[in-house]
Order: structure tokens, then sequence, then C-alpha cells
């Protein structure tokens, strides 16, 4: 059902069900105002038999605001429990919304908008009458159905990648298309990174999220489009390299969620974008980093430590799933290493349990993780053809060989496929999906094996079979000889939703030297190819490639190794 009309604010009195609308807009004759003061456009854009998801656009029409406070009451139970781009807090049955510091301008003519998770009981009523800076705004009944619970718009699919397109980033397609060779790849889709809150309105002049998404919108068509965010700028990120430390100290938690995740929340929730399945890649890198860069171990960090210690990776990916999940049409992937990771028996089970403990932490829950992803920016071999696991050799089983060194596992599917199942019995629900990024575990070119080694020991049978080409499993910045993998396809095995291209080839992973920015990047000998290594690496040589730029800047050389050891190969 849907209804209009236009009537004095002390006449209105609306009742709107799962889709419901409260929009305003009273013509100034009618209210007896030289003009309408500010207008509410509230909607309830997701709803339940326990609870609802509503986003509200505020436009102020009076004089401009350096603050400003929004409120009204329920009729009801509903009971304000998670919100975005706004300040939160309800007294009974009235609610208060506040800026936060970031967007406390409002200009005249100016909109403000912000979103919040609620739960109710009954009927879910939409509010009579709001205030802006206790001037009471003008309100109309947009459209609405009955009370009631149940429906509502954007409702997820098991899988977002099934039957859909993926966008294709423009700016990265620019870059690749420039390469010589480069268009034979530039039409792949690739993750858009958002790694400091600069990037949220975009850098140097680059997109921003938004442009982003209207990208994808005029991509879309009439099919199902795909959008890959990566959201990635923890306090103290990255404790265990320098390459890629981000901008936040490791107490900055509050400034995390209030100028990084919500404005992010306030963007993807816009009913603009609701037609997207907008998949995000949340916080590579960090939660792994608890289970074996901390305490007695020899890959102990003290940076590590200090993020175990204060909490500060588990609290901000909660709030992360948390406020990213409240949205219907996003899918949430929290990012699960590696292999050659946590591969190992001593971190394969509580990686599994640290995930939980943040995925049931700042009120995010399990249902909030569409699944997990492995080998982001990683080199780790799809599938290793030339032996298994449980290969011996002389009676000695691989295992025992240096480069798998004691790991349950030699490739990354099998790994991604073994861990899912870790993470359902750890309490993950049953359908989630695996995604692995395959944008430089290819692998090929002449150096590619054409079969296992020699069985002369479980050395030379591994070294002489193994696609990965890396020195040691642990090395991660720039490798040489690396290749483009799979491309990127949705459903492509069991329990996996998709290979992707999360991290877009040519970008690189760090500097080869020192270099002064003002990115938060520092130098970390592991991108030096002249580096002899650490405990991370089994003190092994960096095998990184030379006269690399700054993570996440272009770098052309490594684009076109990528390009000519491709496997499969480019045609």
């Amino acid at each position: 059902m849907s209804r209009t009309r236009t009537a004095m604010l002390a006449a209105l009195a609306l009742v709107a069900g799962a889709s419901g609308t409260a929009f305003a807009s009273v013509p100034a004759a009618e209210a007896g105002l030289s003009a309408v003061p500010c207008t509410v456009d509230y909607k309830v854009q997701n709803q339940w038999d326990t609870g609802f998801t509503t986003a509200v656009t505020v436009t102020n029409n009076g004089a401009a605001k350096s603050s400003w406070s929004v409120k009204w009451a329920y009729a009801g139970n509903q009971t304000v429990t998670s919100g975005w781009n706004a300040k939160f807090s309800q007294s009974g049955t009235a609610v208060t919304v506040a800026n936060e510091s970031y967007n406390g301008t409002l200009g005249t003519g100016g909109s403000v908008s912000f979103g919040f998770n609620a739960s109710y009981s009954g009927t879910n009523a939409l509010p009579t009458a709001f205030t802006l800076d206790g001037v009471t705004c003008n309100v109309d009944d947009g459209g609405g159905g009955g009370g009631g619970g149940g429906g509502g718009t954007g409702s997820r699919v098991d899988n977002p990648y099934a039957g859909a397109k993926v966008y294709v980033n423009p700016e990265w397609s620019a870059k690749a298309a420039a390469e010589p060779g480069g268009s034979r790849v530039s039409d792949q889709p690739t993750g858009v990174w958002l790694d400091r809150i600069a990037a949220i309105e975009g850098v140097g002049g680059g997109m921003g999220l938004r442009d982003h998404l209207d990208a994808a919108l005029a991509q879309k068509g009439s099919g199902e489009e795909v959008v890959q965010l990566v959201v990635y700028d923890l306090p103290g990120r990255d404790c265990a390299a320098l390459a890629s430390n981000g901008e936040l100290g490791p107490t900055e938690i509050g400034r995390y969620k209030t100028e990084f995740i919500d404005p992010i929340a306030a963007i993807l929730a816009d009913p603009k974008y609701a037609a997207l399945r907008i998949v995000t890649t949340i916080e590579i890198d960090s939660l792994p980093n608890l289970v074996t860069n901390t305490g007695s171990r020899a890959t102990a960090t003290p940076q590590c430590d200090t993020m175990l210690a204060n909490g500060n990776y588990v609290k901000g990916v909660g709030y992360a799933l948390a406020e990213l999940g409240a949205i219907p049409n996003v899918y949430n992937y929290l990012d699960a290493g590696h292999h050659g990771w946590i591969g190992w028996d001593d971190n394969f089970a509580p990686s599994a349990t640290l995930f939980k403990q943040a995925a049931t932490s700042e009120g995010a829950t399990v249902d909030d993780v569409a699944g997990f992803i492995t080998n982001t920016a990683n080199y780790s071999a799809l599938k290793e053809n030339n032996f298994t696991i449980n290969d011996s050799v002389n009676g000695t089983s691989v295992r025992q060989s240096k480069w798998v060194d004691w790991n349950r596992y030699v490739d990354e599917q099998s790994f991604a496929q073994a861990f899912r199942s870790q993470l359902v019995s750890a309490g993950f629900n049953a359908n989630i999906g695996m995604l692995i990024d395959t944008s430089r575990n290819g692998w090929g070119g002449t150096a590619r094996p054409t079969g296992p080694g020699a069985q002369t020991s479980v050395d030379t049978y591994i070294d002489g079979g193994r696609y990965d080409r890396r020195i040691h499993v642990g090395n991660w910045c720039n490798q040489s000889g690396a290749g483009l993998g799979e491309r990127p396809q949705a459903g492509p095995a069991s329990g996996i939703d998709a290979y992707v291209w999360m991290k877009p080839p040519g970008e690189s992973d760090g500097s080869s030297s020192a270099i002064p920015n003002d990115e938060g990047k520092g130098f970390d000998r592991m991108c030096d190819p002249t580096y002899t290594g650490n405990a991370r690496n089994g003190n092994s040589m960096s095998g990184a490639l030379p006269n690399a730029p700054l993570s996440g800047h272009w770098f052309s050389a490594q684009f076109q190794q990528l390009m000519q050891n491709a496997y499969p190969p480019l045609s």
C-alpha cells in the first residue's frame, strides 16, 4: 500500500511498516510560515520481527549551524541499539541525535544523514514530530504499508558474487591500460582501498567512496553489481610491519569509530546505493598478528603486544562489523591471513577463536559476517599440484621439509576450505563463504615446475615441484617472480564464494628504501632486496623487487612482471 498526504504538522499521525517513510515538505502558506525551517526524511530501510534499520536525512532551511541536535519521540517501545554518523541517546521514548565532530557544520539548505538500528515489539509506528535545535520540522508520509514485522528491502543473498558483475575501478583500469600489454587485464575488477580517513572523500583529487559507488551504479545496468571495498585503518595498524603502518596511533579507537567507520557506514547506508551488493574486506592482517606476533613467540613485536593488551584491534573490528553489517546490502568478509601464517596447529584453532571474539564484540554478532578472505595482498599459491601434505620421501613426511616446516597446508585453497570448517566449529554460521585473493599468486612463466621435484630428499622434492617460488613462505613484499593468478570468478570451488583481485595488481607493497611521506608509511626492511631477514621469515633473504615506491603507489616494473608470469597465461 502507498499513500501520500500534506497537512499541518499538528495533524500528522503517521504509521508505517517495513519500508515506511516520514518525509517533509509542508507548503509554507499552509503551515503559516514564511519558510519551512527544516525537513526530515525518516526511512525504515529494513525491518524484521524484533528490530529495524533506519536512515534519516535532515535538511536545514534556516541559519547556518556549527552544531546541531535532532529530537523525536516514539509511540511504542522502540529502542535505538546502535547508530552511525551521529551521537545517539535515548530516555524513555525520547531520542536525541547530535552531530559528530566532523559533521557539525550544517549550512542553509544543507543536509546531513545518519542511520541507526533499533529493537521493538508489536507495531513499529513512525515518529510524528521532529525538531532541529528545538525548532519543529515538517513531516509528510511518503509511503507506507501497515505496521508489523518481516520483509523490508535489501535482503542478502547467500553468495553476493553469484550472478553478478563486479565493479571495475576506473582509476586502476586506466593505470593498467596505460602499461604495454595492460589492456589484456584492465577490465578486471579490483578492490577499492579505504586505507585512511581522507580516502573516504578522495585523495589528491582522486575518486572518493561516493564517486566509486556512483560509478558502480553506472556500470550496473539492469543486472546485479558487486563493489569490493577494503576497510583498512585500525589504530596501530599492521603492528608487525612498517611499510603499511597507518595514520592512527594505538589508542585512537575513538577516531577510528567516529572519523572512519561512521562516515563509511553513513555513505553505504544511503538508499541511493541499496541496489548494489557491497563487499567489505575488514582490516587485513590485524587479528592474525595478535595470534602469531605476541607474547613469548620469537616473532613477537612490542607493537603487537600493545595492541593485544589494549584490545583495540578486537574492538575496532567488532565495531566495523556491527556498523557495516547493519546495512542490508553490505557483506562483511573478515581477513583470515593465509596458509603460510595461520596454517600451523598452534595458530589454526586459536585464530578462529579470536575471530569469534572480535565478531561478537562492540555490538557485532556472527550474523554480521558473510565470510572470510584469505591471501589478501599475498602470494601463496592457489593450488600446489605436484605434491600434497600427505606425501613422504624415503619415509620422511613433507611436513618436515624446510618449505612446509610442519604446516598442515601447502596451498591457499585447501587451507581456506579447512579453515572455513574450523570457523563454523568456532560458532560462525554454516553458510559462510570464503574469498581467495588471486591477484598475485599465479607463479607462471618459465620458472613454473612441470612436475614433482627429485625424490632425493623431502627438500629436493618440495623445492623442485612447488609453484610458489618465494625464498620463504613468510616473504610478503613485492616478491620477485610473482605472476597474476586465476582471474576473478564466482563460486569456483566448494565453500569458496569467489576468487578476487582484492589487491590491485601493480600497487606496491612498500618502498625498497626509506621515502619521506605524509601517509604514515614507514620503511620495512622486508621490502629491501638486500635484507637478510628476521625470525618471521626464517632469517632468509627478502626476495623483494628493487626500486619499489611507497605502498599503494603504482609500480610499473611489478605490473609488467605479474603479466609476464601470469598463470593461467595471458593471451
